[in-house]
């Protein structure tokens, strides 16, 4: 078995989860953007584009130089015969294969989990009672 083979089992189940976040947002998302302005939505699309964008690129440089500094010092070796041949330096294209799931599952188990907690404003307290002691002074 290749580690491509490995890897589809993998980011199959990935791409399911990642699909019922999708569904699962858009469904939430329609009441948000009926309640909420379409600048101030375009505005909150833009910001999380961007920022997904500055994660996976840290991700993945920080993949590159860490499983290049694992493979090259021999901690972690390949089958030769069982990787495609394609490399990001010494570490094999399917290591990656790892951080694109993790970009793809993490974000998608926590919108499934209910997103952002809006705070809750605390609760009245009930009216004590005075007594007459308080009430004079």
């Amino acid at each position: 078995m290749t580690y491509w083979a490995v890897n589809a089992v993998f980011l199959a189940i990935v791409a399911v989860v990642g699909v019922l976040a999708l569904v699962t947002a858009a469904v939430r998302g329609r009441a948000a953007r009926a309640s909420s302005s379409p600048a101030a939505s375009t505005r909150r699309r833009r910001e999380v584009v961007l920022g997904a964008g500055i994660a996976t690129g840290v991700l993945l440089v920080m993949t590159a130089v860490f499983d290049n500094v694992m493979i090259g010092i021999g901690l972690v070796g390949y089958d030769a015969s069982r990787i495609s041949g394609v490399f990001v330096g010494i570490a094999p294209l399917e290591d990656f294969a790892y951080a694109v799931a993790a970009l793809v599952l993490l974000p998608s188990v926590w919108v499934l989990l209910g997103g952002p907690k809006v705070p809750r404003a605390p609760a009245a307290s009930p009216p004590t009672k005075q007594t007459a002691k308080e009430a004079r002074s």
